[in-house]
């Protein structure tokens, strides 16, 4: 498994942007599908966007469609979401997770908080 780490998470206010990056240790990284989730306190957590390991799929959940756009760069280990016109209904802790295909997670970061203010 490999091991995750969160940040970007902040506090910004609505329409304003936000760029999340997970790295990863590991020399597997290149070989596992990375994803995004968020969740709000009292709710489950929720699919956000996911990549392959070749990059040539991408999966967004439609409350983000056109405005998120999952990235990854496996020399530097790391996978990026970025977060454009960001709403109050965004706000959420984001956690990133990998496994060996989409949606076929088995590691995961230990979140980062996303606050949007109105």
């Amino acid at each position: 498994q490999l091991q995750l780490v969160e940040s970007g998470g902040g506090l910004v206010q609505a329409g304003g942007s936000l760029r999340l990056s997970c790295v990863a240790s590991g020399r597997t990284f290149s070989r596992n599908a990375m994803g995004w989730f968020r969740q709000v306190p009292g709710k489950e957590r929720e699919r956000v966007a996911a990549i392959s390991w070749r990059t040539t799929n991408t999966y967004y959940a439609d409350s983000v469609k056109g405005r998120f756009t999952i990235s990854r760069d496996n020399a530097k280990n790391t996978v990026y979401l970025q977060m454009n016109s960001l709403e109050p209904e965004d706000t959420a802790v984001y956690y990133c997770a990998a496994g060996a295909a989409i949606w076929d997670f088995a590691s995961w970061g230990q979140g980062t908080q996303v606050t949007v203010s109105s």
